[in-house]
């Protein structure tokens, strides 16, 4: 073996071998949940550091196995093809995951220009949070891979501005919250960009059917976000009913054993038998589709107010002229991840069975106290704004119901400030293991806090549920 680094060498090597004592005296079987939770969390560091370090073995490899060194290039002399070939054969990794390895690897290594000159990293926030241990490979090439798209159309001061904050923001996430918070930047960062993806975004709608030969019928299609939003407020709208009854009902051979795939199956089937059998629109629905905008956003993108100080001027799609100095504006569905355009919201709006909801910045109307049990439905949807679904499990809005964080019965008052959004399961889960809910701030703007219990965790350290987990303003 070549020792161009000796002692870093020698660090792996005794780092491997502690590792391996490790493994070797492992056995987390019957470990108590806090035990869990270390071991969890310490596996997690070494990961995440060593593929930091993997990361930046990797650019190298690809720097020396580039195309224009033919079959001198590192990888070609090793037998392989390419980089990803070579690294994903030494790793195991399939070789997409090795590519995204190199991707990564490339954007946080420095740089030199012609002179020789060192320069920083491509990503030098994405660089630093991997380097300190607190950013995962997966999530790093998430973020590299938006700003490398749009950086031609946001400018690379704005992308380093976003590039900040999604470290900041991305770390400890699912990948589910993350995709969220990806696309509520690309939102921000491509504003111009918006309308013609959704323009080609409905252009690719599709549904197709394909029979078999037992006769029955398998589905295939996609959706844009607009079409999407009542397909799934019917569907989730009609399980979550489902879910609640069988949840109240205490006679086992009368609750209903269907999987929610089955109930999902069945509700598309019991629409479809309405629609061929319905005369007349049905006098009122049972529930509605949601879009939520903000005042700001609303009245900046109609041009009625200009952008605030400090945000970036752009074209509004669909102004003969565009507007200079005017927002796009975005709005969100409840159960759909993807930021929507005013342009689409005006076209929704026309639907009586669409709420679109303008949201200003105070929440006095919404608070009504000790008064009522029952939270109402504007103090609901305001709760889903703030939750963004249920505050514990990101589960969408029509999964969940309100619930009081200190009970009613105890002297708990029915306003935002008590209330969070919780799915079943997770109510009960909260409940039976003890956790604690904190609500910091005031109305929509509030930020639920999950505390667990000291048996899961010694340290009861807070952890931040509801939409401030993939909101970048949080």
């Amino acid at each position: 073996m070549e020792r161009m680094f000796p002692a870093i060498d020698e660090d792996l090597r005794e780092a491997c071998e502690a590792l391996e004592r490790v493994c070797d005296r492992l056995e987390p079987g019957g470990a108590a949940p806090g035990e869990l939770s270390s071991l969890l969390a310490r596996f997690g560091e070494v990961k995440r550091r060593a593929d930091a370090g993997f990361a930046a073995v990797a650019a190298e490899v690809s720097r020396q196995s580039r195309r224009e060194l033919g079959k001198d290039g590192f990888a070609r002399r090793q037998g392989f093809s390419s980089p990803a070939a070579l690294i994903s054969a030494e790793t195991g990794a399939a070789t997409a995951e090795a590519a995204r390895l190199i991707q990564v690897g490339e954007a946080i290594a420095p740089r030199a220009n012609l002179v020789g000159e060192t320069l920083p990293a491509k990503h030098p926030h994405v660089a630093a949070a991997m380097r300190a241990g607190l950013l995962g490979m997966a999530s790093a090439g998430a973020i590299i891979s938006l700003l490398d798209r749009v950086v031609v159309r946001a400018g690379t001061a704005a992308c380093e501005r976003m590039e900040e904050m999604l470290v900041e923001h991305a770390q400890g996430l699912t990948s589910d919250a993350l995709r969220k918070l990806l696309l509520e930047a690309e939102a921000r960062l491509d504003p111009d960009g918006a309308a013609p993806r959704e323009g080609a975004a409905h252009a690719a709608r599709r549904l197709t059917f394909r029979r078999d030969r037992d006769g029955g019928v398998s589905f295939s299609g996609w959706l844009d976000a607009e079409s999407a939003a009542p397909v799934l407020t019917a569907i989730d709208s009609s399980v979550t009913g489902i879910l609640r009854r069988r949840e109240q009902c205490a006679d086992e051979a009368m609750r209903d054993d269907r999987s929610v795939v089955q109930m999902q199956a069945d509700v598309l089937v019991d629409l479809a038998r309405h629609g061929l059998g319905c005369e007349q629109v049905p006098t009122r629905p049972t529930s509605t589709v949601v879009v939520r905008m903000a005042l700001d956003d609303l009245l900046a993108a109609t041009g009625v107010r200009p952008l605030g100080e400090g945000a970036a001027e752009v074209r509004v799609p669909g102004e003969p002229d565009g507007v200079a100095g005017c927002a796009v504006g975005f709005a969100t569905i409840d159960g759909v991840e993807q930021p929507v355009t005013a342009g689409m919201v005006r076209r929704m709006a026309a639907d009586a069975d669409i709420i679109p909801m303008v949201l200003g910045t105070g929440s006095e109307c919404l608070d009504v106290g000790y008064r009522y049990r029952s939270f109402t439905p504007a103090q609901r949807v305001a709760l889903a704004e703030r939750d963004g679904g249920c505050a514990f499990c990101g589960a969408p809005p029509g999964h969940t119901v309100a619930h009081h964080i200190r009970w009613w019965s105890q002297g708990g008052r029915t306003d935002l400030g008590n209330g969070i959004l919780l799915c079943t399961r997770c109510h009960h889960r909260i409940h039976d293991d003890g956790w604690e809910i904190r609500i910091e701030g005031v109305g929509r703007d509030g930020i639920p806090w999950f505390i667990p219990p000291a048996w899961l965790d010694p340290l009861r350290a807070p952890r931040m549920g509801g939409r401030a987990r993939y909101a970048l303003t949080a």
